[in-house]
């Protein structure tokens, strides 16, 4: 009888009319989002799990002064950016993807997070990583004026 968008675009309406009694239906057709696979370093695939993500994410900024909130946009925002990699993404995009959005939230979490995706060993490699974070990061000295 009558179909109309729904739900600001992700879904379709219909109202039907059973042809036997004559009683009307509502149905609702939505997209199902394909499903999200992670292949790991190992070989093995897994399906993306958002709550492994976001426990990742929450370890890393635990205690620090990030507001309430921003791990849980943080992963719905990562997993968009995912989805549009395809089916199939390597784990490693999603560990840079996470180092990238965390690098820009806090050099603290990132480090947090750094640490156990790149699997620091001893010091040295917290210093380098430090090391990378601050030239990465560093405010830029304004020009000396010239005469």
């Amino acid at each position: 009888m009558d179909s109309r968008v729904a739900d600001d675009g992700a879904a379709i309406r219909r109202r039907r009319e059973c042809v036997g009694c004559g009683r009307r239906f509502t149905t609702y057709e939505r997209i199902d989002p394909l499903p999200l696979t992670v292949s790991k370093r190992s070989g093995v695939k897994e399906p993306f799990d958002r709550a492994k993500l976001a426990r990742g994410i929450a370890q890393a900024v635990a205690g620090r002064p990030i507001p309430d909130g921003a791990v849980d946009e943080m992963v719905a925002e990562l997993e968009e950016q995912l989805r549009e990699l395809g089916p199939e993404v390597p784990s490693e995009a999603v560990g840079l993807a996470v180092l990238e959005r965390l690098r820009a939230l806090d050099p603290v979490s990132y480090l947090r997070f750094a640490s156990v995706y790149k699997d620091f060993e001893d010091i040295a490699d917290f210093e380098a990583e430090v090391v990378a974070l601050q030239k990465l990061t560093a405010p830029k000295r304004p020009a000396r004026a010239r005469s």
